[in-house]
């Protein structure tokens, strides 16, 4: 009984943070744009390892809603497929505020074979998770709730400022939690010598299952610039067979 309270009054504050989310969205103009597209190089430990793109493709409909559409696409090069290949693509559809997730698919072909799509029942507030096309049973979701990949643009949304934390509740359509986004500090990020100032961000994505391991440090790290459109410069990623790092190596708005 009391654990259930506890779970009303949360979806309660997260209901009314999700109200004031979408009158912000509303007023203010987004740090990210239709036609972004940026490329990053991607090393795993000393070893140059592949390739990863992140786009705002253009807007599309889901369910007759308009929705953003994110994409993600990794690739890992000839030598590191030998031990690890992954072929991967992620899609996102936000509604057209950035106040939730409408669908979210995983494709992958690489050691992991995956063909995943979550499902949002907004009025029901829960998320179907299905793989190959057999659906698992719907999981309850927070109000204004995202998806693993919007992560990246709604932390854009935000003003970063060291010292604060941002909660964002994410969902991969096996459980829901409310990430907290930390801005661990301001930082100075150098790749092929060009010279960032940014801001650190470590959301707390360990108890995500099938998103990052939920052991050792911090599992996800991204460095932000400390500007207006507050582009995720590097990131990285561990992984069970170790830690990915993606750096910003080319960049179209």
């Amino acid at each position: 009984m009391k654990r259930r309270l506890i779970c009303t009054a949360l979806a309660a504050l997260f209901a009314l943070l999700a109200i004031r989310g979408e009158a912000e969205a509303a007023s203010k103009p987004l740090p990210f744009r239709q036609g972004e597209r940026l490329v990053y190089r991607a090393m795993w430990g000393f070893i140059p390892a592949g390739e990863a793109v992140i786009e705002v493709l253009p807007d599309t409909s889901v369910d007759g809603a308009r929705a953003r559409h994110f994409a993600m696409t990794t690739a890992t090069n000839s030598r590191v497929d030998l031990f690890y290949r992954i072929r991967e693509r992620q899609d996102s559809f936000p509604d057209a505020d950035m106040t939730r997730t409408l669908q979210y698919r995983k494709k992958s072909t690489g050691n992991h074979p995956r063909d995943v799509v979550v499902t949002y029942d907004w009025k029901n507030r829960t998320a179907t998770y299905a793989s190959f096309g057999n659906a698992e049973r719907p999981v309850e979701i927070l109000p204004g709730s995202f998806d693993p990949l919007a992560i990246f643009f709604v932390i854009r949304t935000h003003r970063l400022r060291p010292g604060d934390v941002h909660e964002i509740p994410v969902t991969d359509g096996k459980t829901c939690i409310a990430v907290r986004a930390a801005v661990a500090g301001r930082e100075t990020v150098t790749i092929d010598g060009v010279v960032y100032d940014t801001h650190l961000v470590i959301p707390d994505m360990e108890r995500l299952q099938g998103v990052v391991p939920r052991q050792g440090d911090p599992s996800l790290k991204i460095w932000f610039t400390a500007d207006e459109r507050q582009v995720p410069v590097k990131i990285q990623s561990k992984v069970a067979v170790g830690s990915f790092v993606f750096e910003l190596i080319s960049a179209a708005h």
